[in-house]
């Protein structure tokens, strides 16, 4: 069967946020580790390419859901990838802290953003002859929100909430985050 109008709306919004999302969450795993190795903290860039291959992974997924869907992916990659290669170096130069709390920030919202998107699914799976895509792309969803509040929980255990001046570092770091989103749904 044929996507509804309405489906294909909600699967090109949730692909093309999701894609610019991985593509941030790639730039900003490039920039800490970069600034763990110019800081010569070795244990903490391993960390980070740890996570970062989440990101890898989940982006190699949504890209090939994009193409699939025939999804464009958002006009705005070049300034997300130099602003989130820049949170990622800028709070790992300020040391292994600031860098776990930045991870805590966007994980937090990207954790509650896929909640939202998958209550949003929620719906259209329910309804007689729902696109079979749409199940698939619920599990995906769902895999990878698991995946990045296990990156929370780790950023939270290597010392998040000892950062200077956390607070203030997450709340600013999950307001762009939150406008990044609310950007790239659309743009």
């Amino acid at each position: 069967p044929d996507l509804t109008p309405a489906e294909r709306r909600l699967i090109e919004e949730i692909v093309r946020v999701d894609h610019a999302g991985e593509l941030g969450a790639n730039w900003i795993y490039r920039g800490q580790k970069w600034a763990c190795q110019i800081r010569g903290d070795r244990a903490t860039a391993a960390q980070v390419e740890g996570m970062w291959d989440n990101e890898r992974h989940h982006l190699n997924v949504l890209t090939r859901v994009a193409d699939q869907h025939r999804v464009r992916p958002t006009a705005l990659y070049p300034v997300w990838q130099g602003l989130a290669w820049g949170l990622g170096a800028a709070t790992a130069l300020m040391g292994k802290e600031a860098a776990m709390a930045c991870t805590e920030a966007v994980e937090t919202v990207i954790g509650e953003h896929y909640d939202d998107q998958l209550r949003a699914l929620r719906p259209l799976l329910q309804k007689p002859g729902a696109h079979p895509s749409l199940p698939l792309l619920a599990k995906v969803l769902e895999e990878f929100r698991d995946d990045e509040l296990e990156h929370l929980d780790t950023a939270v255990e290597e010392g998040a909430l000892k950062a200077p001046g956390h607070s203030l570092l997450s709340a600013v770091v999950g307001a762009a985050c939150r406008v990044g989103i609310a950007v790239a749904e659309k743009v």
